[in-house]
């Protein structure tokens, strides 16, 4: 473990755990990585890692620019940050 722990410092990544037994530590994240696999990664075809990685990295753009949140007053959460920032 500890090689790779090396190189995560080497490359300035901070690893971070949850607590054992706290389910809340990571829900906001848990949450987003359930609405990508339901409604990108298990409805797509997928050619290769390379065509995964450029189609995550576009619904990630998506989800953030353009997919509204009702939660978020009808806006993405880019406009909502950005109505509520100015």
């Amino acid at each position: 473990m500890q090689p790779y722990r090396a190189m995560l410092a080497h490359h300035g990544v901070k690893q971070s755990m949850s607590r054992r037994g706290n389910c809340f530590d990571n829900a906001v994240i848990e949450s987003f990585f359930g609405t990508l696999k339901a409604e990108y990664y298990h409805l797509e075809m997928h050619d290769g890692i390379a065509a995964l990685e450029a189609g995550v990295h576009d619904y990630i753009h998506y989800y953030n620019h353009e997919r509204i949140k009702l939660g978020l007053q009808g806006l993405s959460p880019v406009e909502y940050r950005l109505r509520n920032t100015a």
